[in-house]
């Protein structure tokens, strides 16, 4: 597949750029990002479990629409931007420690929409969600 990217941002900016945000709060960093695909981490500790140990759904929604926005909004250039429409998670597989990953790819990139998929696996590689994100492409006023 060709490469998606309208906007060259690094990891390093990337991460940087988000860490005010719930995004820093939870300890979500950029890893990767390859022609058709964005790659993040996010930890498994009491920031992002529930009462009972485990990794708390939520936590895993917002690595998935973090993921799926930050992509979404390096597909597309000035006056046009991206915001979420719709998001959906199925969790799989519980997790109570390490780190999970989640990687972000587009499955439909058009001119009013957008969709991605995002896959989320423990360090074993099990996946443990699986996520889809609708993105809405605007043009700015």
């Amino acid at each position: 597949m060709e490469n998606i990217w309208k906007k060259d941002l690094n990891l390093e900016e990337l991460t940087q750029f988000t860490q005010n945000s719930i995004v820093g709060h939870l300890g979500i960093i950029y890893t990767k990002r390859n022609t058709n695909s964005l790659i993040a981490t996010m930890p498994v500790d009491q920031r992002t479990i529930q009462p009972l140990g485990i990794l708390h759904g939520g936590a895993s929604v917002v690595l998935a629409e973090t993921l799926g926005s930050t992509a979404s909004y390096m597909t597309v250039e000035d006056p046009v931007y991206t915001v979420g429409l719709e998001v959906n998670a199925n969790h799989v597989k519980s997790v109570t420690e390490g780190i999970v990953t989640g990687t972000a790819k587009p499955i439909h990139l058009g001119n009013t929409t957008q969709v991605w998929d995002i896959m989320i696996k423990n360090e074993k590689g099990q996946l443990t969600c699986m996520s889809r994100l609708t993105m809405a492409v605007l043009k700015t006023k």
